[in-house]
């Protein structure tokens, strides 16, 4: 049977075959439906394929359609020009972007959807941010030029972002749901106008003034009084924003790439002192290891900033937070380290920051039944001690005097464990004037005065050494001609005749009675005051 008849003369997917086939390309239809035409009669902008690159007028009406298998379901209009204009983001700058949202209207803005305008966000900060270093840290070439045009694209972001905000303000004057919006872009503003808020080599004053607005409207518009405010919550059981910005941080707070961004540290550092106890306890885990990183660093600035957010750490974080996991024996260690620095700066900020976290350790051991034959503060005093003797540099000098009656006192009794090498440092101190302030000196003599206060006992024995050193003082004290205040030499002069008064308290009246014929035989006026003191001590 001829069945020939019975075959459709075309179909939708296959051009009919045979004689009767159109006259074109042979074997090929003219044109489909979703397919652009080729051959000779293709069009005449590109070999034969279709133009690429996203177009802002691109899923108007009257498109062809590609089949239901093949077309992904249409962009909601908002979310589609915000798209564009990210994707435009760094060819073309923020210009466009910035009269997109001028023009827009704020409840066509939300039509976004709050993962568009954080993708948004994210983009704008990303362009804005400082040039990259090298994964050590290093400037790379040209870093001056790269810096001014950070600043500029800086102060053209903050606009971008103060419109954003003025926008979703509308919106919810206008009572729309503009609060999961606002929670997904006010972490990557906060991170933008702290990383511009400072005086830094990628920032102007102009930028600077922008990120300061825009930091204050941020804070506004999230209903608080404050950064402080922002980042923790208005009451203590609200979640604040810490946690979102540390959780953008986190990709950049790694042992690999926190230097290659130059603003990370900055924006960490600036950020944590504003979360104070109790509220940076259940962040811990999030803050502790970035501190210890930056502090692990081989610059300076960077041990200094990373010792500086352990101590706020230490003072901010309960004690049995600390020790659990044993996290407090790994900041003494990594301070204790530090210990062994040159630098003045450096040596202070670890020691107070030792001062506040040894209690810490003490009260844990204790609590464990763990007994030591020296303590973490006899570790620490030894070493400071050591070094403190033979140290010459006077900045070091003084940061050594200043912090040393703290560690006196704390050990209380104890410290008959260091009187040899104490006493040493005590006599080579008292010997060398360290300047007008004599920052050194009168630490110096803090310390012997806590010293003869807590170890009496053993001072009789060491009575003629320290009065001599404390008469040496007093005469070189009021015949020097140095530049120092007279108020700093009244200091002097009354600490080392207190120490005078303690030293004869405990040696049983022993320094009254070598005093007798110093006094008769002293001509200067303000010495025998000093003496005259003493003697009338009761």
């Amino acid at each position: 049977m001829d069945v020939s008849g019975l075959r459709p003369q075309g179909g939708p997917g296959k051009p009919e075959e045979g004689p009767g086939k159109p006259q074109g390309e042979p074997g090929r239809p003219q044109g489909g439906p979703g397919r652009p035409e080729e051959g000779p009669g293709k069009p005449q902008g590109g070999p034969g394929r279709p133009e690429e690159g996203p177009k802002w007028s691109e899923d108007v009406p009257g498109r062809p359609e590609e089949g239901p298998d093949q077309s992904p379901p249409a962009a909601p209009p908002a979310e589609r020009v915000l798209l564009q204009a990210r994707l435009s983001l760094q060819r073309d700058g923020p210009a466009a972007l910035r009269a997109v949202l001028d023009a827009a209207a704020p409840r066509w803005l939300l039509g976004a959807g709050p993962a568009a305008l954080g993708e948004l966000a994210a983009a704008l900060g990303e362009y804005a941010a400082p040039p990259g270093r090298e994964q050590d840290g290093a400037e790379r070439p040209g870093r001056d030029r790269e810096y001014s045009a950070a600043a500029d694209r800086a102060e053209q972001v903050g606009a971008v972002f103060v419109l954003l905000l003025e926008k979703l303000e509308d919106a919810k004057r206008q009572e729309c749901p503009a609060a999961p919006a606002l929670r997904r872009v006010e972490g990557h503003m906060y991170i933008f106008a702290v990383t511009h808020l400072g005086e830094q080599p990628w920032s102007t004053a102009r930028s600077r003034a922008v990120a300061r607005e825009l930091l204050e409207l941020l804070v506004r518009a999230a209903g608080c009084g404050s950064v402080a405010e922002f980042l923790r919550g208005k009451e203590e059981e609200e979640e604040g924003r810490f946690g979102a910005v540390m959780g953008l941080l986190k990709r950049e707070l790694t042992k690999d790439t926190w230097k290659c961004n130059p603003a990370t540290k900055h924006v960490f550092s600036w950020t944590l002192p504003h979360l104070t106890r109790p509220w940076l306890g259940p962040h811990l885990e999030r803050v502790l290891p970035p501190a210890l990183l930056i502090s692990d660093d081989f610059q300076e600035e960077n041990k200094i900033l990373g010792v500086q957010c352990l101590h706020h750490i230490v003072l901010n974080v309960p004690g049995a937070d600390l020790c659990q996991f044993n996290r407090a024996q790994v900041v003494f260690h990594a301070l204790y380290n530090h210990l062994y620095s040159r630098e003045a700066s450096l040596i202070q900020a670890v020691l107070l920051c030792l001062l506040d976290l040894l209690p810490i350790l003490e009260r844990s051991q204790r609590h464990q039944g763990q007994v030591r034959p020296l303590s973490h503060w006899d570790e620490v005093l030894q070493l400071v001690l050591t070094h403190m003797e033979a140290e010459h540099r006077l900045a070091l000098r003084r940061v050594y005097a200043g912090t040393l009656p703290a560690f006196v006192g704390r050990l209380g009794i104890l410290v008959v464990r260091h009187l040899k090498r104490l006493e040493r440092v005590i006599l080579g101190y008292l010997e060398v004037s360290d300047g007008p302030e004599e920052e050194a000196r009168l630490g110096i003599l803090e310390t012997l005065q806590c010293t003869i206060e807590h170890a009496w006992p053993r001072m009789p024995c060491r009575l003629p050494v320290l009065l001599k050193a404390l008469l040496r003082l007093l005469w070189d004290v009021h015949t020097d001609k140095g530049p120092t205040p007279e108020p700093v030499r009244a200091a002097l002069l009354q600490r080392a005749t207190q120490c005078l008064i303690l030293l004869d308290r405990c040696s049983q009246g022993q320094v009254k009675v070598l005093l007798e014929g110093v006094y008769s035989s002293c001509e200067e006026n303000r010495v025998r005051e000093c003496i005259r003191k003493v003697q009338e001590s009761t």
